[in-house]
């Protein structure tokens, strides 16, 4: 499937197909995560849960760095 790069406002962006969003689950405000690898361009849809969780995991492992240390010794 073949989408065009599209001059939106200051930026570009292209139109992603209904039939593509309906098949992941996707709609209009979700967030997606952008990488780019090998040449190629990645979007992948964003856990905001996860995403919460993880950052809360990692509030928590910056809180404890020392004591985490010392158990993993």
């Amino acid at each position: 499937m073949n989408v065009t790069i599209r001059k939106i406002g200051n930026s570009e962006g292209v139109i992603i197909p209904k039939e593509v969003l309906d098949r992941l689950g996707l709609k209009a405000g979700d967030q997606l995560d952008v990488q780019t690898e090998n040449g190629t361009l990645q979007l992948k849809p964003v856990n905001e849960a996860f995403e919460r969780q993880l950052e809360a995991a990692r509030r928590f492992m910056d809180k404890y760095k020392v004591a985490l240390q010392k158990l993993a010794e």
